[in-house]
């Protein structure tokens, strides 16, 4: 695998670097694995690492009520990890996990410190800031404005393999209904 290259390519149609800049950042980055289910970070410690995800799929969960709730969701080619604690430098009750066995390349914190303080450092974690700032606001404007049924439907359009990978309470819990509701909305969109 030449992560330098596949990291320019999944940013390039966002954020055009030269591969230089890919390659000092791939060499901060160590590879690592988690299996199904496993905690990566777990709530109210402190995040030490973000996280490439080059195989699989984890989620970003927080517990309330006697269950956990899936905040967020991750494929191939996304940046993972408890950011707000990254960025802070304080616990949450964030905790994060291997939805399906993943294969990750690892940035520790003091690395993405150091790279924050190179003027091409600055310039992509911002623009990483930027793009998480947008993706989390139409979120939670889906949450208020969109029904659960138009919620899934851009779901299934968005990343119709979610559908396959994530267990089903997972796929709930990340569009604010029951597994029941959608349930319901699947036999009915199934059948259209």
């Amino acid at each position: 695998m030449n992560l330098p290259s596949r990291l320019k390519q999944t940013f390039d149609p966002q954020f055009e670097a030269p591969l230089r800049v890919w390659e000092t950042f791939a060499s901060y980055c160590s590879y690592v694995e988690f299996g199904k289910n496993e905690v990566i970070k777990e709530a109210h410690t402190l995040e030490r690492a973000g996280y490439f995800i080059l195989a699989g799929l984890a989620g970003v969960f927080v517990w309330k009520e006697n269950q956990y709730v899936c905040l967020d969701l991750h494929f191939e080619e996304d940046f993972f990890g408890d950011t707000m604690s990254l960025y802070s430098g304080e616990v949450s009750p964030i905790e994060t996990r291997a939805i399906e066995p993943c294969e990750m390349v690892r940035i520790s914190a003091e690395s993405i410190q150091q790279l924050k303080q190179t003027d091409m450092g600055k310039i992509l974690f911002m623009h990483g800031a930027e793009n998480d700032f947008v993706k989390k606001q139409q979120q939670q404007i889906d949450l208020l404005l969109k029904t659960a049924e138009q919620r899934y439907l851009d779901l299934l359009a968005r990343q119709p393999e979610l559908i396959l990978r994530a267990p089903q309470k997972i796929i709930a819990s990340y569009l604010g209904i029951t597994t029941q509701s959608l349930s319901r909305i699947r036999r009915k969109v199934d059948h259209v």
